[in-house]
């Protein structure tokens, strides 16, 4: 996540991660790491694909910036096989929020 924050928010961009001990969601106490970018976003209808195997937003801009579209699939999983869940909230031209919680 903080790696694709790095490629997707240009010059002059913020990066902010955000890391919280106990948070209470779903009757359970999770640990939460957010990546909060001012990159360039990520239109609503991709988001259902970010965590597929080998999906990349923008193959002409993977091209430049390097990458296999791995890195949030095997994200995704390593989540969900500790019993945890992410979560992504982005604008386009305003930037992305990948937030994931793991279990305490």
């Amino acid at each position: 996540m903080l790696i694709n924050a790095i490629r997707y928010t240009p010059c002059g961009g913020k990066i902010t991660v955000e890391i919280e001990d106990r948070v209470a969601d779903r009757n359970a106490l999770f640990a939460r790491v957010s990546v909060i970018d001012t990159g360039i976003g990520i239109p609503a209808e991709r988001l259902p694909h970010l965590f597929d195997r080998f999906y990349r937003l923008d193959e002409a801009r993977s091209r430049h910036t390097g990458g296999t579209g791995l890195g949030l699939s095997i994200v995704h999983h390593f989540v969900r096989a500790h019993g945890g869940f992410i979560r992504v909230a982005s604008q386009p031209d305003e930037g992305t929020i990948f937030t994931e919680y793991l279990p305490k």
